[in-house]
């Protein structure tokens, strides 16, 4: 099979397109799968170096999610069969032409959407859904203040805090990105290069006759955080989603302590294995969304497998929008 290969850790760049065997049936609980497509996300750099919090052992394929269709299912597996058109999120593995899938991590692409774009839907969308909704709570007329809203799962974000009936102000860096925000729903944009976050936030709340906004989606990190913290309600809850920026912010918790604001952190990834219940809800869920005309994935960039280094360049480079996807 054609894989990417991890044998050392270090930058995307000093990845290694080769040839490996192919992969031994699935055991039980697993399903096999040929690899049409693969997301590529922000942790798949984190891990190839080995900043992410899964570390597996040298050497190993890289990549988080993928689509496909099924080639063989372990013992006793009775949700898909072979021919299937699934996607799935994994541990690692997904820039291969082969996968091994746990079975409960997997979902149905959902009815008009291709192989393509579903091999970026899980992650992003998964972990928008689950920490608005799981997490979050979030309710029909709040509102919702999202950062990094043109990228991978910001703009996910978008469109599901929309699905739930919040009014979404969305952050950005340049025109460009905020009008791809604007697109996909929100009411507000604010371009954090040329405006000041706290002021706009402040004065968009005002004009509803609110204190500050409710939730706040932070893929970002950082300053945007603490800037946050300032413009946010009595009762707000803070979601902590990534660090994109580069720095882990620390919380003034006295601020916390008389806003009585929640600060919560999300990975979705764990819910795979300690809630897989929540994940095939998620996945439902989702499901209806689009059926219903509510999300609309955004892939900016599709690549060849060969052509991995210019896909990596354009993620951390920061000059997609919504994701990047490589076709196997």
């Amino acid at each position: 099979m054609r894989a990417l290969h991890c044998v050392a850790l270090g930058k995307p760049s000093d990845l290694k397109l080769v040839d490996l065997p192919d992969l031994p049936s699935p055991k039980a609980g697993e399903i096999k799968v040929t690899v049409a497509s693969a997301g590529l996300n922000f942790a798949d750099t984190l891990m190839v170096s080995g900043q992410y919090q899964t570390k597996p052992d040298l050497p190993f394929v890289p990549g988080l999610e993928l689509a496909g269709t099924v080639m063989e299912v372990g013992h006793g597996e009775a949700r898909f069969k072979p021919g299937d058109k699934i996607m799935a999120a994994v541990d690692h593995g997904a820039f291969a032409s082969q996968a091994i899938v746990r079975a409960s991590a997997a979902a149905p692409v959902p009815a008009g959407m291709d192989l393509s774009t579903a091999g970026g839907f899980v992650i992003a969308y998964a972990t928008s859904h689950g920490a608005l909704v799981w997490k979050a709570r979030l309710k029909e007329g709040e509102i919702l203040l999202v950062h990094g809203a043109a990228g991978g799962v910001g703009l996910t974000a978008v469109e599901i805090g929309k699905a739930l009936g919040a009014r979404v102000i969305a952050t950005a860096g340049g025109a460009d990105k905020c009008a791809v925000a604007r697109a996909h729903g929100a009411d507000w944009t604010i371009d954090y290069k040329t405006e000041n976050l706290r002021d706009r936030v402040k004065a968009i709340c005002a004009e509803l006759g609110r204190e500050g906004v409710d939730v706040v989606y932070d893929p970002v990190g950082g300053e945007i955080f603490e800037a946050s913290l300032r413009c946010v309600a009595w009762g707000a809850r803070m979601l902590v989603v990534g660090f994109a920026a580069g720095q882990v912010q620390k919380i003034p918790a006295n601020i916390l302590l008389v806003k009585n604001v929640d600060a919560q952190g999300f990975y979705w990834g764990s819910y795979r294995r300690h809630r897989p219940d929540l994940v095939a809800q998620g996945f439902a869920e989702l499901g209806q969304f689009h059926a219903a005309g509510l999300l609309k994935p955004h892939i900016s960039h599709r690549f060849d497998l060969a052509d991995y280094p210019q896909a990596f360049d354009m993620l951390v480079t920061r000059k997609s929008t919504g994701k990047i996807v490589l076709t196997v």
